[in-house]
């Protein structure tokens, strides 16, 4: 009787570990401020093995945190929130200036270069599950438009993380 519950049990955590999208953020860095400039914007690349959403982002640094889109309408370069940014499985989606990207709005110190920012990305599975990210953005000089080097990261639905970055 052990044995049939250890290996339900078993059962139960490799289903449950498989449940989640194996997700890869890339190149995130987030564009460095001057004094007393109260917004910014983070930039990154993500592939998710399947189907998914980002649906929220947050950092333990910053007081406001959205999903934003800037688009042409009415010939008018416009930016808003938006509730969620499709992942389809195995396609890389770029966030990036002029485009999708993650808002900090409301800070209260200047964003430097050199620095790093704690970044938490919400994903939600296809099935409805969700998962929480967690990346250091690399903050980059003003004039960046993303080029350079960014910390890769890693992630699965399950265990640790390398460079860093963790899933809670």
């Amino acid at each position: 009787m052990k044995t049939l519950v250890k290996t339900l049990l078993l059962a139960g955590a490799l289903a449950a570990s498989t449940a989640f999208a194996q997700v890869k953020v890339e190149n995130a860095w987030v564009r460095a401020t001057v004094p007393n400039q109260q917004a910014t914007g983070a930039f990154l690349n993500i592939t998710s093995d399947k189907d998914a959403r980002l649906v929220g982002a947050s950092s333990s640094l910053l007081p406001n945190v959205e999903i934003h889109e800037m688009a042409m309408e009415n010939d008018v370069m416009k930016m808003r929130q938006v509730q969620s940014i499709d992942l389809p499985a195995g396609k890389t989606v770029e966030l990036k200036p002029g485009g999708h990207h993650i808002m900090f709005m409301g800070l209260t110190e200047q964003v430097k270069e050199g620095g790093a920012v704690p970044l938490t990305l919400e994903i939600e599975n296809s099935d409805g599950s969700k998962e929480s990210i967690e990346i250091q953005a690399q903050v980059r000089a003003l004039a960046s438009g993303g080029k350079g080097h960014g910390q890769a990261h890693s992630h699965g639905g399950h265990g640790s993380r390398d460079n860093g970055a963790h899933k809670r």
